[in-house]
């Protein structure tokens, strides 16, 4: 374990110096966050800050309202984040959550232990784990690590993770080996997610600017290879 804690906090420390706090996530309510976890769904952050953008022009971005619009209105406002008519679905279930079981107070909802609030946030329609904990990480500042395909790719090429590597495999992972903070796991998700945007791509990754290059186990000038099946 205490192999792992080093490795994974030199990783940190490497993607932190290379780019600096991230500010993640960009909101100004927890319920902005908890929207977006929703709308980010196989999209573009770019698409989702249109659809966001949106719904504060109606007031919608408050669960009260969200729960009273009329869902045909509220498939129109995020049509920007794609899927949008499953998205307007899942967002309307998960301010039924709110409204039906917690009144509308978002505190008393984040008030539940973390893995309590995760199994109720898994009941709601649409709501998988990445969507889930990032609500509990990001907006109810309790500390779970949110993984993701950018975490399985890159942590696959520095030689940690097989490249079929779950969601729970990959989790248990970082929570195993690291100290249970908010601060330090909101940070990390944000640095692997530029790391993968930017970089660290599926293919012509661009590992000469890597940080994390003298600690892969792909050699540098990998963009000239095909790492398709890496």
């Amino acid at each position: 374990m205490l192999g792992e804690q080093k490795f994974l906090l030199e990783v940190y420390q490497k993607l932190y110096d290379h780019y600096g706090p991230r500010h993640w996530w960009p909101a100004e309510t927890e319920f902005e966050v908890m929207a977006g976890a929703v709308l980010t769904q196989n999209v573009a952050w770019r698409n989702v800050e249109k659809a966001i953008a949106l719904l504060k022009q109606r007031g919608l971005m408050n669960p009260e309202a969200l729960y009273h619009v009329e869902l045909s209105l509220l498939e129109e406002l995020i049509v920007p984040s794609r899927y949008y008519k499953a998205k307007a679905k899942k967002l309307k279930a998960l301010a039924g959550l709110i409204m039906e079981e917690f009144g509308g107070n978002l505190a008393e909802m984040f008030n539940l232990p973390p893995l309590s609030l995760r199994a109720r946030l898994l009941q709601v329609y649409g709501i998988g784990p990445e969507t889930a904990d990032s609500i509990i990480l990001y907006a109810a500042k309790k500390p779970i690590f949110v993984v993701d395909a950018y975490t399985r790719r890159i942590f696959h090429r520095l030689g940690v993770f097989s490249p079929d590597a779950g969601y729970q495999v990959m989790q248990d992972y970082f929570m195993r080996a690291l100290p249970h903070q908010a601060e330090l796991f909101n940070e990390y998700h944000a640095l692997i997610d530029c790391l993968g945007h930017r970089l660290c791509k599926t293919t012509d990754p661009k590992c000469i600017l890597c940080p994390l290059k003298d600690i892969c186990r792909i050699e540098v000038g990998c963009e000239r290879l095909d790492v398709g099946n890496l």
